[in-house]
């Protein structure tokens, strides 16, 4: 038995086409492995902390071997806590949209609490390494416009949202990374609604050896 981790990051919920990509992956992904876990972490469900006072004090503490202070080993135990179903999962799966141009501001605040030394990544003179080693991660990006070569917006210029996933999923150790896309989600049930079967077929054939 394996465990997926499946984080969503639309706060859209019905309407959002990463969460109906997302719904058509899972789906899949428990016919083909119904002895599977799925564990859910809706970004906007649940409480991510700050990352100011104590936490930044614990994280320099940390850096110099300097023990915590009560306050600062309770904030670490947080950052802990949230990067634990990381390192409970075999396969990481994520949902997110474009926002101006990168990630949801709600996965950018996890990705800045839980990328710390000795949780998510450790580093020596000879350079950094990730602790999730071994592990797959499969992610759907949503997008409001065409990001292909000849597009309006092409991705070499406003595409901040796959190349910051993916740098981030290698730094952390995970190099089987997935990508299914959906874009033109602004233009209309027209060409949204193609748009989105396409990417449901891709994601539902992902899944099935995911």
């Amino acid at each position: 038995m394996a465990r997926l981790l499946y984080v969503e990051a639309s706060p859209r919920k019905q309407r959002s086409a990463s969460i109906e990509v997302a719904r058509a992956f899972l789906a899949a992904y428990q016919a083909a492995h119904p002895a599977d876990e799925i564990e859910t972490l809706d970004l906007w469900a649940v409480d991510l902390p700050e990352f100011d006072g104590a936490a930044m004090e614990a994280k320099y503490a940390g850096l110099s071997g300097t023990p915590l202070t009560e306050a600062q080993e309770t904030a670490w135990r947080r950052i802990r806590e949230l990067a634990q179903p990381f390192h409970a999962a075999d396969r990481l799966f994520f949902s997110l949209p474009l926002w101006n141009f990168g990630i949801p501001y709600k996965l950018k605040h996890l990705i800045d609490v839980i990328s710390q030394k000795d949780v998510l990544f450790s580093f020596t003179e000879q350079g950094f390494s990730g602790l999730l080693p071994g592990r797959k991660a499969a992610v759907i990006y949503a997008r409001g416009l065409d990001y292909g070569p000849a597009a309006f917006t092409p991705a070499a210029g406003f595409d901040f949202q796959r190349p910051y996933m993916e740098m981030w999923l290698r730094f952390i150790g995970i190099t089987d990374i997935t990508a299914i896309t959906v874009e033109k989600t602004l233009f209309g049930p027209e060409v949204d609604t193609q748009a989105r079967a396409e990417a449901k077929r891709r994601a539902e054939a992902v899944a099935k050896t995911f």
